[in-house]
Formats: structure tokens, sequence, C-alpha cells
């Protein structure tokens, strides 16, 4: 069972929307170097509204993943595509159900 999480909420820049698309779209690849990140999710609320939601059995995976390519990729593009500060949120997860 996963056991804690990471959930980051993104905004983007006005005419900067279909660039986080993409570059959420891209950072999927990446994940092939992440095996303790057990479910990711990149979704679009909104036009300029976006989200990351991951989750980990552990502590050890959540902090892989904070310290791996992904996070390294939003950190450098976050001043060009995003708007307002950086807030990862570290929730705990307290159920799950996951196929597979």
């Amino acid at each position: 069972m996963t056991k804690v999480a990471i959930y980051v909420e993104l905004k983007a820049k006005a005419g900067k929307e279909d660039e986080v698309a993409a570059f959420l779209k891209s950072a999927q690849g990446l994940l092939d170097h992440e095996p303790l990140t057990v479910a990711w999710f990149a979704v679009r609320f909104d036009r300029s509204t976006f989200g990351i939601f991951d989750a980990f059995d552990g502590e050890e995976g959540r902090q892989a993943h904070l310290n791996g390519s992904i996070a390294s990729a939003l950190v450098a593009k976050y001043d060009e595509l995003f708007d307002g500060p950086l807030e990862i949120k570290q929730p705990e997860v307290l159920a799950d159900r996951l196929l597979g």
C-alpha cells in the first residue's frame, strides 16, 4: 500500500499553457529512472491550472522523487512557465486502490 505522496498545483503563465501541457507530458518518460514511484499523474484542471500527484510506498521513494530528474526539470523550468511560488505538499496516503 502506498503510504506517502506529493501534490503540486501549478498555474501556467499567460500564453504558456500549451508549453506547460507538453512539458508535463514529456516528464512521463523520466519515470523509467524512478522505480520507487508507484503512481504518477500529471493533470489539467482548466486552461491554465495543472497538477502533479505522485504516490510512494514509503519516505525513501518520496525523497528519491524529490531529488530526481522530474523535480529537477520542474525547478529548472518553473520561472519560465509558471506563476506564483512553487509549493510542494507532502500528504500522507490514508487509502489507495492500485490495479496491476
